[in-house]
């Protein structure tokens, strides 16, 4: 049985101070971790804050790191730095990082080979822009991320990857798939994982989805069969909202 996520990735929101605030207000809320993971990304500066004051159910991810291991990237974070402060988890590819700061494939998959040589877990993000969609060419494109970025990754290394199926039309716009969109689409990523490796594989991996996901529609995303959770924007700013995706997720 796989155990659900519901990851926040505030993005480039919160200072220190809000986010310690919003860390307190949930670390008694969240249910235990082998009912639902509760996971938290923020900016770089304060992971360490967040680590120091999460409670014993809540994790705490980064937004982005490097693939190299340390070297003159003036800006960059390495995964070393992560893991010894104590982070758990780490987006990878996420749209807006492919988008703005020229993210390839090729760099997503240097960077899911170094977070899990230092123990991190990696949030993998695909998805399609609306184009893509309205052209009939979401499957082949998003096997295409999917393919590139797994590449010379064992299926015991895929196990610990959480991936996260983000259309790029639906990420803060407001528009969201619908349940069934959602569903089907991620089924795909189920079932080409298990072409890739096998059907052990494909049953462990867990799949997120993405895109102005809210309490308002958590609740049915959930009740999808392929669904595991979700990666949330706007709505994992605030505690409230935050901890009703939370509660969905578990129930």
């Amino acid at each position: 049985m796989r155990i659900p996520i519901i990851a926040g990735n505030w993005k480039m929101h919160k200072t220190r101070d809000e986010a310690l605030q919003f860390i307190y207000a949930i670390n008694m809320e969240v249910p235990k971790r082998e009912y639902v993971e509760t996971v938290v990304c923020a900016q770089a500066p304060i992971l360490r804050d967040l680590v120091k004051r999460q409670g014993e159910n809540v994790r705490i991810g980064a937004q982005n790191m490097h693939q190299e291991t340390e070297g003159a990237y003036t800006g960059e974070v390495s995964a070393p730095l992560l893991e010894n402060i104590g982070v758990d988890y780490v987006i990878i590819g996420h749209s807006e990082r492919r988008q703005y700061f020229n993210e390839t494939d090729e760099a997503v998959n240097a960077k899911l080979h170094q977070a899990l040589r230092f123990n991190l877990v990696p949030i993998l993000c695909v998805g399609e822009s609306l184009e893509t969609r309205e052209s009939d060419a979401t499957e082949n494109y998003v096997s295409a991320q999917i393919e590139k970025a797994l590449m010379g990754l064992g299926k015991e290394q895929v196990k610990d990857i959480v991936i996260a199926y983000e259309p790029i039309w639906a990420i803060g716009t407001g528009k969201t798939a619908t349940n069934e969109q959602a569903n089907e689409t991620i089924a795909f990523i189920r079932k080409r994982i298990g072409e890739i490796y096998d059907s052990e594989t494909m049953e462990s991996v867990r799949i997120l989805y993405g895109g102005s996901v809210k309490p308002e529609n958590i609740v049915g995303l959930m009740k999808e069969p392929h669904i595991d959770g979700a990666l949330v924007g706007g709505a994992s700013l605030n505690a409230k909202s935050f901890m009703q995706l939370v509660d969905a997720a578990f129930n």
